[in-house]
């Protein structure tokens, strides 16, 4: 999906150089989703309720405590005040808080993750 980030004009000399990077991490506020009274601290890992409920802080579940999303996108282009980004699971309107670089130094490997994690990623069609 492609999307625009409109940054307000009187930021825009802090975009200045951003376009020799290929990618960013695109911090935001994800204003619509619902919060209630209730908090729900565990949750199925992507809604599926075959997995085992885990803590919603060890899922990217949209429904959190704080609603701050991060996405890392691909820079496809930039005009002044604009990016256009590939990547940015955000709806229209959403408010960015930050955008930061992403460079080499943020590439790990040998990462661990849970048991759950190599169930889901075996039914997704790449």
């Amino acid at each position: 999906m492609v999307s625009k980030v409109i940054i307000h004009p009187k930021y825009a000399k802090a975009l200045d150089g951003i376009e020799s990077y290929s990618h960013l991490f695109v911090i935001f506020y994800m204003h619509k989703v619902l919060l209630s009274e209730t908090r729900v601290f565990k949750v199925h890992p992507r809604g599926r309720t075959d997995l085992e409920k885990v803590g919603v802080f060890a899922t990217r579940n949209r429904n959190r405590p704080n609603p701050i999303g991060l996405a890392v996108v691909e820079i496809l282009e930039r005009r002044g005040n604009s990016l256009k980004v590939r990547g940015l699971d955000a709806l229209d309107g959403t408010p960015v808080l930050d955008i930061k670089p992403y460079d080499p130094i943020d590439v790990k490997t040998n990462i661990r993750v849970p048991k759950w994690w190599h169930k889901l990623r075996s039914t997704i069609k790449s």
